[in-house]
């Protein structure tokens, strides 16, 4: 069973592909679908195409090609049709799915992320993009097949905090909605808390299947207005504590924390609904004509002088990212002040049909709308 609403089958690059649904994730489902994914995956023929797609592009950008279809066999009488996908106005400012594993390594440089894998561990199939809620898989590592062993598996994901409908504004406020959230054949063994890690503040709780007998440790921090979890499972509890030690060694951005991560320094400052009337000078609005209602959560870099610099789609289908884009690149704003001198920004804007907030009360189904 498809774990939490949360993956659902679309047809984009490969045979299928995976699309994150605009609700958020319960662990407890999702990791464990993840497990089952990432190690049979291959026998169930989701192979992964030939064409390089947006998840296997530079960690500097991950633009998406206008066609990401366009060298997929089209098996006979099968019609395929193009689905949201993610793109941003260049490949060169970095983007949040551009992380890559490389050198024993996962970076991603929009996080500012260098995190060094356990040895003999590899990432041996890329994440969805991501989804309109702003959800990312970031990567899925696990011991390589020449290493005899299935140990664990440590998943890195990434919320967008501007754009999630849960009543969560930073890593501890969704470490707790997470753990008010499990299902009830899981136990918690840690509550929610703040520890250190690589010097820097991180959200932690921990909990457990008695019945598969697995354990899973979630760490999280806030970067530049995302919330970053590293999921840790394993049956060993002394082989968790290890790899959390290991989490030391991981180079982070100085301004990553458990309860904020604003960017600033070599980064845009990142604020929330900064796309308001009183910080625009010129506006131009998008004239969606497809009749499509979905959500598109846009994030744009805004330069010293006020002008969008950059336009990243979360997740929009065909057409819809240059119209927005066209009207965006028109959008004048008043430069922001830091300490009297002019700074970038970055801020979200959804377009469409935002997805409706949730409560911890509300089970986290699709939206009919």
């Amino acid at each position: 069973m498809i774990p939490h609403g949360y993956f659902e089958l679309l047809p984009p690059r490969n045979r299928f592909a995976i699309a994150l649904n605009r609700k958020d994730n319960m662990h407890s489902r999702f990791t464990g679908f993840v497990l089952v994914f990432a190690f049979s995956l291959a026998s169930a023929g989701w192979c992964q195409s030939a064409a390089p797609g947006p998840e296997q592009s530079s960690a500097k950008g991950a633009e998406v090609p206008e066609n990401p279809q366009a060298t997929t066999k089209v098996p006979t009488g099968v019609i395929l049709v193009k689905g949201a996908w993610s793109s941003a106005s260049d490949s060169v400012t970095p983007v949040p799915e551009g992380g890559i594993v490389t050198g024993g390594a996962f970076r991603d440089e929009y996080f500012g992320i260098t995190y060094g894998l356990p040895k003999d561990w590899t990432e041996k199939y890329h994440g969805p993009p991501p989804s309109d809620s702003g959800r990312y898989v970031l990567a899925q590592l696990q011991p390589a097949e020449t290493s005899g062993t299935t140990a664990g598996h440590i998943l890195i994901t990434a919320q967008d905090l501007f754009f999630t409908p849960l009543p969560t504004a930073n890593p501890l406020e969704l470490a707790s909605y997470e753990k008010d959230n499990l299902q009830s054949d899981y136990k918690l063994d840690v509550a929610p808390k703040q520890i250190k890690v690589a010097s820097r503040a991180f959200s932690f709780y921990a909990y457990s299947s008695p019945v598969a007998g697995l354990r899973w440790y979630v760490l999280g921090t806030e970067i530049r207005c995302h919330a970053v979890e590293f999921v840790l499972t394993s049956r060993d509890t002394k082989l968790l504590d290890s790899w959390v030690a290991d989490m030391s060694r991981m180079q982070l951005p100085a301004e990553a924390s458990a309860s904020g991560g604003q960017g600033g320094g070599a980064f845009p400052v990142c604020i929330k609904d900064y796309a308001k009337a009183e910080n625009l000078i010129a506006r131009v609005d998008p004239v969606l004509t497809d009749h499509r209602f979905s959500p598109i959560p846009v994030r744009i870099i805004i330069d010293k002088s006020g002008k969008v610099k950059h336009i990243h789609f979360l997740s929009a289908f065909p057409g819809q990212d240059k119209v927005i884009a066209d009207a965006l690149q028109q959008w004048k704003f008043k430069p922001y002040m830091q300490d009297g001198q002019p700074v970038e920004v970055e801020t979200g804007i959804m377009f469409g049909r935002a997805p409706p907030a949730l409560t911890s009360s509300q089970d986290a189904k699709p939206s009919t709308k």
